[in-house]
């Protein structure tokens, strides 16, 4: 029996084609406990030449001669030991590139970032920037980037951001924080090894654990929900109340949170986060509070917009002890809070899918700033 094919390049309205983004996934993952040391075997055929270094941006953490010995280094390859005490910046990735290419013949066979999201966001920005003229800032928005980025591996050292599945990598710039969003962005390898994890502190651990969990929330509560979100929004949420609430095995909670950051990461891919991210990032441009505390000063003054989620979260305070920082914006100037108000605000997709598109006439900026003054 012949089916009839209606969708002919006469059915098919050019509104139709471009109705929906086509986004990409990270094409390889491997996961397990230990995993890290096949990394050498995964680069090899990866390597363009002897002289193509490959270049590792390592969490200074970790600059020991123990984890020095475990990376997999042949030929001219370089360990560049960076600090994660500041969110990237725009000129800190113009300053690697600069060095990069300065110090090899050859472009790099790929860059390689081990740690939290900081060292993923910068591994990622400069893989694009070695292979796209000009400077990080003029990547930040969406869809800028005209050339592929190198090739380009995140080992995660941190669970909870993200950074490691996303298509953006977030920078602070000269006027604005934002991300290099495009389809060139996401890695083409992530190794997700939970030994990583043994090491972190218990409060960076529960910061950067809430930002996965504020994803969650934000996404799954916000106008741009879709099934593709929320399946992933709906298991990352579901392991992240196991990990924060429950009682389970230290290794367990390892693994599960790792697997938590994945899905949260991956239910903002067709949707979008929230209030709590847009001004988390007023403060990180201002003060330069770090991303997963900050969401968290934001997030215990939003149960107006989310109920449910700011309930689960003093839960999740209480249970583990954390006590967050009090009077962190009580000596700012007006102007300082014009700086912040405006950096949230611009963020207009984030607000969007929070309020809908009449939200301009819910969060002015006069209501942002009093939301601002109470952290």
């Amino acid at each position: 029996m012949k089916i009839e094919n209606n969708l002919s390049k006469e059915n098919i309205t050019p509104s139709i084609k471009t109705q929906y983004r086509n986004f990409p996934m990270v094409p390889r993952v491997i996961f397990g406990s230990g995993c890290f040391s096949q990394l050498g075997d995964i680069l090899l055929p990866m390597r363009k030449s002897s002289e193509a270094p490959f270049i590792f941006l390592v969490d200074d953490f970790f600059e020991n001669e123990a984890f020095v010995s475990k990376v997999p280094l042949m030929f001219n390859d370089e360990i560049i030991f960076i600090s994660a005490d500041e969110e990237p910046k725009t000129a800190q990735v113009d300053a690697l590139v600069a060095q990069i290419r300065e110090n090899y013949n050859e472009l790099p066979s790929g860059i390689i970032g081990i740690g939290g999201g900081t060292l993923l966001d910068l591994a990622k920005a400069v893989a694009i920037l070695l292979n796209n003229k000009g400077s990080a800032e003029e990547y930040q928005g969406w869809d800028l980037v005209n050339k592929p980025a190198l090739y380009h591996v995140g080992v995660p050292t941190i669970s909870g951001t993200g950074a490691e599945v996303s298509r953006t990598t977030v920078l602070l710039g000269p006027d604005k924080k934002l991300g290099i969003n495009s389809d060139y962005t996401t890695y083409d390898q992530v190794l997700l090894d939970p030994d990583f994890t043994r090491t972190v502190p218990k409060e960076q651990w529960f910061y950067t654990g809430m930002d996965c969990f504020i994803h969650c929330v934000e996404s799954l509560t916000g106008t741009y929900l879709n099934a593709f979100s929320q399946s992933y929004g709906e298991k990352a949420m579901e392991l992240c109340l196991e990990v924060f609430l429950e009682d389970i095995p230290e290794e367990e909670s390892r693994d599960k949170l790792m697997m938590a950051s994945w899905h949260g990461g991956m239910s903002i891919a067709y949707s979008q986060v929230g209030i709590a991210h847009a001004m988390s990032y007023g403060l990180s441009y201002l003060l330069g509070v770090k991303h997963g505390i900050g969401n968290c000063l934001v997030f215990q003054y939003l149960e107006e917009f989310y109920p449910e989620g700011v309930a689960l979260f003093k839960k999740m305070l209480k249970k583990h002890h954390i006590q967050l920082p009090k009077g962190v914006c009580a000596h700012l100037t007006q102007n300082d809070f014009d700086v912040m108000v405006n950096v949230a605000l611009g963020l207009e997709a984030l607000w969007e899918n929070a309020l809908g598109s009449d939200w301009k006439k819910i969060m002015t900026p006069e209501r942002l700033q009093s939301m601002y003054e109470k952290i």
